[in-house]
């Protein structure tokens, strides 16, 4: 049985209690939450027995093997860091830090300590995905040669998920000095890993393009200045040759939460369209690139990454998307603040 600490009871923490409640050989024994109110909301929710109000408390006491990092972005390094120098097997949300040299400072610190780390990249969990990374890992589509991808939500425009104007969860997103980097830093980590796990290759090369609009007077509201980016334009080079252009924005109006990749290769095409309301994965391969027809690719369940983080600690595997993949991705989301980005020059190795 595995001991689950929750670091962090905010909104998606929410998500992680129900996920890892569900899995029988994982038991959430603690909770840990600098605001008494929430944390007790929590605990009380979801049966949880040990409540503490630091970090420090629950080391202390130190009755869990592993911990769900569920907090704000600037709060995982230190927290991370913290639980490996304990000997703790840590899931950390996305992105795994603020920064590339912290991120890796983080992948390397939990490799060394032979302990099992994984970035909650939450679209793996998506079968049209993997069912895709499967069928171009072996070939079916031939050689790639280009790629395409979205993440489009309108939530600037649209008051499906409330009125951003009013509430502290959208306006932090909005604000520089509150932690954001913008539409980028936000879902520009899940897209890129979208486009770069499906594809099995890396971008080498890169021009970013990134608007922050103007959505209110002076660009601020109370105290939040809205000087985030709002829409964003990659452009991706790839080791084969292939190039990439790759958008996220939080103004596409009449989208709610979708990703979208289409990938062209030498024998076949795939593409995947996946929301809250649908998740398709079509193909037009063999005879068909001739006539440019598409069939509907069947995709099996997959395993979530929550229960993949409890089966590694159980079964010493290591398990993906890992703190090293989560600190490559990184380099590539800092990378578009480069000057080297807006003139298209290729990336740095290491």
């Amino acid at each position: 049985m595995v001991r689950l600490l929750v670091l962090g009871t905010g909104n998606w923490a929410q998500s992680h209690a129900r996920f890892f409640s569900d899995i029988p050989t994982c038991r959430i024994v603690g909770a840990v939450d600098a605001n008494p109110e929430r944390l007790y909301a929590f605990c009380t929710a979801h049966g949880i027995a040990n409540s503490f109000p630091s970090l420090d408390e629950a080391l202390a006491w130190d009755g869990f093997d592993a911990v769900s990092n569920v907090t704000p972005d600037p709060v995982h390094h230190p927290t991370t860091m913290q639980l490996i120098a304990a000997g703790k097997h840590v899931f950390c949300e996305k992105p795994l830090a603020e920064t590339y040299p912290l991120a890796r400072e983080m992948a390397d610190a939990i490799a060394a300590a032979g302990l099992v780390g994984m970035v909650n990249l939450t679209y793996r969990n998506v079968p049209a995905l993997q069912q895709a990374q499967g069928m171009i890992a072996a070939g079916a589509i031939g050689a790639i040669r280009h790629v395409e991808a979205s993440y489009r939500q309108s939530w600037l425009v649209a008051n499906n998920w409330g009125d951003w104007r009013k509430e502290e969860r959208w306006l932090w997103r909005l604000s520089q000095a509150h932690g954001s980097r913008g539409v980028l830093g936000d879902i520009g980590i899940h897209i890129l890993d979208f486009v770069t796990y499906a594809l099995g290759m890396e971008p080498i090369g890169l021009q970013a393009r990134m608007h922050t609009f103007s959505k209110a007077p002076g660009d601020r509201i109370g105290p939040y200045a809205l000087d985030a980016n709002d829409s964003v334009v990659l452009s991706l080079a790839f080791p084969n040759g292939a190039l990439g252009v790759v958008q996220a924005s939080r103004f596409m109006t009449g989208y709610d939460n979708t990703l979208r990749l289409q990938a062209f290769g030498t024998e076949g095409a795939l593409e995947i369209e996946h929301s809250h309301a649908r998740s398709i994965l079509r193909a037009c391969d063999g005879p068909s690139v001739h006539t440019q027809a598409w069939r509907e690719v069947i995709c099996p369940p997959v395993a979530t990454n929550y229960a993949k983080f409890i089966r590694a600690i159980e079964h010493g595997e290591r398990p993906q998307p890992d703190f090293e993949h989560g600190a490559r991705l990184q380099k590539v989301l800092d990378a578009c603040w480069l000057p080297e980005a807006q003139a298209g020059l290729p990336l740095s190795p290491g």
